[in-house]
């Protein structure tokens, strides 16, 4: 049986979808530029880390 009453909102279902694929987009797009900016910090903190080895070694 169907159901009584006032019908169900189905207006804002593609708005809905829509502003939730946005929000899922940035925080991935966050999430990737995150992993990028550790990557470069590493990378030159290792940089620095074998140039001074190099300087105590020579």
């Amino acid at each position: 049986m169907g159901k009584k009453g006032k019908e169900k909102n189905t207006l804002n279902k593609a708005k809905h979808t829509k502003l939730l694929n946005r929000k899922k987009n940035k925080l991935k797009k966050e999430k990737e530029t995150r992993k990028e900016r550790l990557k470069t910090i590493m990378a030159n903190h290792r940089e620095q880390h074998k140039s001074e080895e190099d300087q105590i070694n020579n």
